[in-house]
């Protein structure tokens, strides 16, 4: 009987350390010295070479259209994230940039935009939810300029998948931070 309470006690206590354990688990870490930021990304993802095209990619193996990136763009000297605009302006002006980059099939709509503070750092954290002829599917960004240069980090899935790793792109997107 004592053995019985003991296994009892020992199921209790494990199923209560579950619910200590971090809203980081399944992320690994990324950080790119030279550039200067870093990120969480899933575990088990893996990096892509991609030539002319963004600075890092990190594609799930199982589910290959599933990936996060981080694309540098240039910015006039001096030039601050406010100073291309509030959040929803300036998602609204990559949504018609990433549809101006692509086929006349593509449909991105901005879902959502805001600000957030980070120490003295501003970042826009954008939601698209774009319509391809592949399908729909979702994406978070975290935009900020430092340096210079307008770096985007970009989450994307099917809009079939959100509701399971959504919750993970958006832990993703939110650690992204620039040095």
């Amino acid at each position: 009987m004592l053995k019985r309470i003991a296994a009892l006690l020992l199921v209790i206590i494990a199923l209560s350390l579950q619910g200590c354990v971090s809203a980081t688990v399944g992320l690994q870490s990324y950080a790119d010295n030279y550039d200067g930021y870093s990120f969480l990304y899933p575990t088990g993802w893996v990096p892509v070479t991609v030539s002319d095209g963004p600075d890092v990619v990190f594609r799930d193996i199982i589910n290959a259209t599933e990936n996060v990136s981080v694309v540098m763009s240039p910015v006039s000297a001096g030039k601050t994230l406010e100073d291309l605009g509030s959040p929803t302006e300036v998602g609204y002006k990559l949504s018609k940039s990433i549809n101006a980059l692509t086929d006349s099939n593509r449909d991105v709509q901005l879902v959502n935009a805001e600000a957030v503070e980070s120490g003295e750092l501003t970042y826009y954290i954008l939601e698209y939810v774009a319509n391809l002829p592949a399908g729909i599917r979702h994406n978070l960004a975290s935009v900020i300029v430092r340096r210079g240069q307008l770096f985007t980090f970009n989450a994307s899935t099917p809009e079939d998948r959100w509701s399971k790793i959504g919750e993970v792109l958006r832990q993703s997107v939110e650690s992204f931070s620039v040095y």
